[in-house]
């Protein structure tokens, strides 16, 4: 399932993005009446965005998310919003990357900030 319409790698940071669209099958009944696009969700536009700093490392290999670390969701996000992630890469042992990442919503509002682990692992 791919989730991001955007990324790009500049300088030491991938940025990326998603418009929520409104009909996304994760938004039925994440609640009725008032979609709001799930956390869940959000990490994982930020771990696909955030792959894109990995692509050196991950040819011929696999990126597993291991660790979700000093997350804060901030602000719900809606239809006909944008979320822009921005991740670095804070640290790196071995094969295992944990990166900081923050989402912003189209006013620049801060959508949720945190850290993702990643382990690339032999296919």
């Amino acid at each position: 399932m791919l989730l991001v319409d955007f990324t790009e790698v500049i300088g030491d940071e991938a940025v990326g993005y998603y418009d929520v669209k409104g009909d996304e099958w994760f938004l039925q009944g994440h609640f009725p009446e008032n979609p709001v696009v799930p956390g869940v969700i959000l990490l994982e536009i930020a771990g696909q965005i955030s792959s894109a700093l990995l692509s050196d490392s991950i040819k011929g290999k696999t990126p597993y998310f291991t660790g979700i670390d000093k997350v804060r969701f901030k602000s719900p996000v809606k239809p006909g919003d944008r979320a822009t992630v921005r991740a670095k890469i804070i640290k790196q042992i071995k094969s295992v990357f944990i990166l900081s990442c923050t989402a912003y919503g189209s006013d620049d509002r801060v959508l949720f900030s945190g850290q993702l682990t990643f382990a690339i692992v032999e296919r």
